[in-house]
């Protein structure tokens, strides 16, 4: 997790991003010491039911005001291999920082190779990440929902590479009485071990939520249906993580968890406890939340 020092509205990615929103009545100092007091509140809840967090500081240069962000730009493999996304906005592009696998390597991490797609960025053509991709890794299946920001030709070739079975397909919002692409597939849908969340509705080609669906059950997820609106309070946008002792723990904002039912609290418990924090300058600045500020390490250890 990377700990902000200039975090703002970004104006580079607000073009796709239909979250996002510019908090006129604070200063850029109050929305970044805000942001910074949301994340560290998240971060020693997380520390508090024992998950492993490593938090790395921000700079001031390069300006990267979605840092916050890190699993776009990055994802940690099993087999020791990272993965670097091509990234739509260009000052996201900065966010790319060697030295943090220096630090996963002073961690006990093993890093065996690196795929390295950035050079699509050339071609206007971008895949960021695991806010694009939602990897079922037991059953080796990624997930995506096509955006200006995935492109479908380089979520077959990270498929190729990487061994997984690529299930693609296009999920919407309504944004001015319009249908507009859900800029990153991780606001609609969130996958667990034994279960799966997702906004069907979003996905208005009928073949494709019958794929989608269908797939999700083969594999063994329990569904647990959300709505647009509760999409857009970020009910989606949710990870499973594991504290002490192998327990299970769903990762949320506080928003994310006031919206939902108590019958979907109920169906998600049985598969893990659940952890919220209050993100609420985050998720309004930034239109990510919870699991966009968390890239999961599943590096193998020394």
């Amino acid at each position: 997790m990377i700990r902000p020092v200039a975090f703002r509205m970004n104006e580079q990615t607000a073009v796709n991003n239909y979250y996002q929103k510019v908090l006129d009545n604070l200063t850029p100092a109050t929305v970044n010491a805000k942001a910074q007091q949301e994340f560290d509140a998240f971060v020693e809840k997380l520390r508090g039911v024992g998950v492993n967090v490593i938090v790395v500081d921000d700079t001031l240069e390069p300006d990267t005001p979605d840092s916050i962000f890190p699993n776009n730009w990055v994802s940690f493999h099993e087999s020791g291999e990272i993965v670097l996304y091509p990234m739509f906005a260009e000052n996201r592009r900065l966010e790319r920082r060697e030295d943090i696998f220096d630090i996963l390597e002073e961690n006990g991490f093993e890093i065996t190779d690196i795929w390295d797609y950035t050079s699509a960025e050339e071609d206007d053509l971008f895949l960021e990440g695991t806010g694009n991709l939602l990897l079922d890794r037991t059953n080796e299946i990624a997930y995506c929902a096509l955006s200006p920001r995935a492109d479908e030709g380089l979520v077959i070739e990270f498929c190729e590479d990487l061994e997984m079975n690529p299930i693609i397909f296009e999920a919407f919002q309504t944004v001015d009485g319009e249908r507009k692409h859900i800029y990153h597939t991780n606001v609609m849908m969130c996958l667990g071990d034994t279960f799966a969340v997702i906004c069907a509705d979003s996905i208005d080609d009928k073949q494709d939520r019958k794929l989608v669906l269908s797939k999700l059950k083969e594999s063994g997820k329990e569904i647990v249906a959300i709505t647009e609106e509760q999409v857009n309070n970020f009910a989606g946008n949710m990870l499973q993580v594991e504290g002490a002792n192998g327990e299970k723990y769903l990762v949320m904002s506080t928003q994310a968890y006031n919206i939902l039912t108590k019958d979907q609290i109920k169906t998600l418990e049985k598969h893990a406890n659940i952890l919220h924090s209050s993100l609420d300058t985050i998720e309004a600045c930034g239109g990510g939340s919870a699991r966009c500020m968390m890239a999961e390490v599943f590096l193998p250890k020394n």
